[in-house]
């Protein structure tokens, strides 16, 4: 109501009356920051699998570098009397596959494959004697 030209407190709208047209976009907000995270973690999901198996592949590709290059100085490792077996067995631990065996004496290399959702990756270990390679 007016009362001779200004507004009386019945009629002056209240600062809630104001921010009614804005209920709920705090929610809205929310949802999107959520949505955005998801996204996010879905990109960045695959990269760390992938990170992870590469890992996976150069350890097992150590690993067995070590127990044949044991096997090829005659230690005892009991994987087997062939350096490659042994590696071969040792890879197969470590979650991958050994894809290449080369021995020169005492020095055996050995490459190791991991299999992700993306494809393959591989890792590569030398190992033997101190000087010999």
């Amino acid at each position: 109501m007016r009362a001779r030209g200004r507004l009386t407190a019945a009629a002056a709208p209240t600062r809630a009356a104001a921010w009614r047209g804005d209920r709920g976009s705090g929610s809205v907000a929310a949802i999107g920051l959520v949505g955005a995270l998801v996204g996010l973690a879905a990109l960045i999901a695959p990269v760390a699998g992938i990170s992870a198996a590469r890992h996976r592949a150069a350890a097992g590709a150590d690993a067995s570098a070590l127990a044949a290059a044991a096997v090829a100085a005659g230690l005892g490792s009991g994987l087997g009397d062939e350096p490659c077996t042994a590696a071969e067995t040792v890879a197969a631990r470590h979650g991958g596959a050994l894809d290449a065996c080369q021995i020169d004496g005492l020095v055996v290399t050995f490459r190791v494959v991991a299999a992700t959702a993306f494809g393959a990756v591989s890792g590569t270990a030398t190992a033997g004697p101190p000087g010999a390679g």
